[in-house]
Parts: structure tokens; sequence; C-alpha cells
């Protein structure tokens, strides 16, 4: 039951979403005109894809069975991200970068199709007449996460408060966002139901799902930029480390599914928080000379981390919110998961740059003619390149090529070692978690489900 309703109502909703922004991107690159305006779509038409699923997927199955749905749902909401990187390489190594969008074409015809034939309203929406839409709500929240958007993208380019733009738009950001937390706490049909946040439950781990994707993304851009800038790695050497994260997680999620209704989730979850935050911590002892199987296997622990994460967490945060306010609780709960992706990949990025300046600047420190290492280091290099016939290449090139090189690599690890005490300092908030009824030791109960 659980495969016939991935099949039929989550993954059309997936790729029904994926179709029609990936096509306004190809034309895009296709050069077609207005380029901004068809960019900007894959917004709108994405970005309620996994939410709505997640909401279907809940509604379908009675509370015992929302372990192993959601752990379903979590091989494709999970693995995408993972495997994205391995196949994206694959494509654009072997044929062209066009092509990681025209594969969508054929998927998304087809779960067009699957949704039309298979996707029905649950009862309470049929009884509904009218649907009211909080048009000033909406706008608050667009011009807020968008002027939020708009930081994260290009605050490290441009210096971040330094900059009088940046400035600007993010009193544009608090101002909306101030205006939006009063419209929502008093308009009769709220766009963002904030009063959610009064469960302990969905407050507590919609957090904890903040920065589950804060160490997701922000170790998923570090990597592979990583490989590829300092290590020298091609784009399919990079995707062939990060798969396999990709493949523990798909192996490991049905197993997580099963464990959640017949051991206690809180349990499975403070695992899960340890196991992500100690491999993140192992990446940041990375070094100029770590082999290819070394930055496999911690892909792999992430991705067995992140299954041990997910499907909990979900259970504990989402399972009992009554079934009319499903839709409203999943999508708070995507938010602040794509936020906290959207946060960690800048706070990483920029971090690491920043870090990896303050290292430059240290190890710089070193470089005079009053250090001997450095005498003798470059006495070295020289009679090196005079041995092999090399007299245009200054020794002092190749040290400052190398100084560049570390003093990078030690940024990256003070970036990978901040997300991953991040994540680490929310662990306490799994103890305020409600684990649902008949969840634990004794397995789920049996009770059946109402419409509320």
């Amino acid at each position: 039951m659980v495969f016939k309703a991935f099949w039929e109502e989550t993954i059309p909703d997936w790729v029904d979403s994926d179709i029609h922004s990936q096509f306004l991107v190809v034309r895009r690159r296709m050069e077609l005109p207005e380029p901004h305006f068809l960019s900007r779509n894959t917004g709108p038409w994405g970005g309620g894809l996994i939410p709505v699923s997640q909401a279907i997927l809940l509604e379908a199955f009675p509370r015992e069975e929302h372990g192993i749905a959601m752990a379903i749902f979590g091989m494709g909401a999970m693995v995408g991200p993972i495997m994205g990187p391995l196949l994206g390489g694959l494509i654009t190594y072997h044929w062209s970068w066009r092509w990681i969008f025209y594969i969508n074409i054929p998927i998304g015809i087809i779960s067009i199709i699957l949704s039309v034939l298979f996707i029905h309203d649950p009862p309470y929406l049929k009884r509904s007449k009218t649907m009211t839409i909080d048009y000033l709500g909406f706008i608050l929240l667009a011009i807020g996460l968008g002027s939020i958007q708009f930081i994260l993208s290009t605050g490290q380019r441009d210096g971040w408060f330094a900059s009088p733009t940046i400035v600007g738009i993010t009193v544009t950001a608090l101002i909306a966002l101030g205006f939006l937390i009063i419209n929502e706490l008093y308009d009769e049909h709220p766009i963002i139901n904030l009063k959610l946040f009064r469960d302990r439950s969905f407050a507590g781990g919609s957090i904890v799902m903040f920065f589950v994707f804060f160490n997701l993304f922000g170790s998923i851009v570090l990597l592979p930029i990583f490989l590829q800038v300092l290590m020298g790695y091609t784009s399919l050497h990079a995707g062939l480390i990060l798969g396999p994260g990709g493949i523990a997680s798909l192996i490991t999620m049905p197993i997580v599914g099963k464990l959640v209704g017949k051991v206690n989730p809180k349990r499975i979850l403070a695992v899960g928080i340890a196991v992500c935050a100690g491999t993140t911590y192992y990446m940041s002892l990375f070094n100029l000379q770590t082999d290819f199987w070394t930055f496999v296997w911690p892909r792999v622990t992430l991705g067995i981390g992140m299954a041990c994460i997910f499907i909990p967490l979900t259970t504990l945060t989402l399972s009992h919110i009554p079934k009319p306010n499903m839709g409203d609780a999943t999508s708070l709960y995507n938010l602040l998961r794509n936020m906290g992706g959207s946060i960690g990949i800048a706070f990483a990025t920029t971090m690491a740059a920043r870090r990896g300046q303050f290292h430059q600047l240290r190890l710089s420190e070193h470089l005079t003619p009053f250090d001997p290492s450095y005498v003798i280091g470059k006495a070295k290099g020289a009679a090196i390149l005079s041995y092999k016939g090399i007299f245009n290449f200054p020794p002092d090139a190749g040290i400052y090529r190398q100084l560049l090189m570390q003093s990078n690599m030690l940024g990256f690890n003070d970036a990978f070692f901040l997300i991953s005490m991040m994540l680490l300092s929310v662990l306490p908030l799994v103890l305020i978690l409600k684990v649902p009824e008949g969840y634990g030791s004794a397995g789920p109960s049996r009770k059946p489900d109402s419409d509320h």
C-alpha cells in the first residue's frame, strides 16, 4: 500500500512541479525572450511540491503507518539532493549540461497523467465550499523571503553589511516579516499558521529540521568545492564521492521506517543527529593528502545519519497534527527546512572564504627572510628548480601557491567544524518532542485516524 501511494501520490507531485521549473530553465538557457521572468517562475512552480506530497501521504495513511510512509517519501526527498551531484556530474561530463533539464520532460508528462488519475481531495476539503486567500500575508511573505534570498545569494560577493544595498534590503526584510507576524496572528485565514508553534513538538521539530538541512546543504556545497578546487578532482570524480551517501540513505530509510514503530523515535533521532554532527566534524580533519575512499566513507555515514533523522523527526513533528491543519503544518515545516538549507549554504561558503583569508594572513607572517624555515625551504626549492632546468619560475611563487592551498584548506576545515557544532547544539531539543500515541517498544497502535 505504501509503495502504491508513493508512485500514485508522491511522485506525480514532485515531478509535475519539477518539469515546469526545469523546462522554463531550458528555455532560459536557449536565450529565448524574457529570461529573468522565466527563471523566477521556477520558485512558484516548485515551492509547494514537497509539502503537498508530504501532506498527501500523512493524510492518506493511518498514524501507525506514518513511519514507513515517510521512509518511502524520504527516499526521494533526501536521496535526491545527495544523488543529484553524481547524476549531474555524469551527465555534464559525458553529454551536456542541457540534458540535466531535458531528462525531466518525459518524466513530467508521466507524472501529470498519474496526478490526474490518482490524486483526489480528502473529504474535509470537498466539504469546504470557499477558499479564502490572505493576500496581504502573501505579499509580505514574498517580500520578506525574497529579500532574505537576495541577501544570502549576494551577501558574500558584496561584502555583506558593508554594502548599502544589503543593509537596505535587510531593513526591508525585517519590516516585511515584522508586519507579516502581526498580520498572521490576527488574520482569520493566515497564509502561515503561526499558532502551530504553540505545539512544543512542532516548534522543536521544525527548529531541528532547520539545523539538519543547514548542516546537510552546507556540507554538500563545501565538499565538491574542496575536491575540485583544492584536490583537482573532475566533476565526475566529485560526484562519485558524493553518490554513495545517497545509496546509503536509500538502503537505510526503509529499515528506519520499520524501527520507528518499534523503538522510541526520539532515540533514533538522537543517534542520527550525533552521527551527522560527528561525520561533519570528521570532514573538518580533511587535508590535501586525503585519499579518495577517505572522502567517500564520511559521505556514507552522513547518508545513514540523515536517514535516521528524517523519518523519526517528521513522525515526531507532524503525526499528531489534525488533518485539517496538515497542509499548513507541512508547508511551515518545509519552509523552515528550505530556509535552513539556504542559510546553511551562505554561512558555510562565507565562513570558508573568511577563515581562509584569516589563515592566509597568519601563515604569511612566517614568509619572511627572518624565518629559518622559510629561508631553508626557499633555498631547497631554488636548488630543485635549477636541477630540473627551470629558471623562469621563482621558488617564492611555488611557496605562495602552497600557502594559498593550505590556508583555503584550513578555511574549509573551520567551516565544517562550525556547521557540525551547530547541528550538535540542537540535540537537547529532542527531549521536548512528544512521542505520538502508540509509538515505542510496544509498537504503533492500530487505532484508526479520523478526519478531525
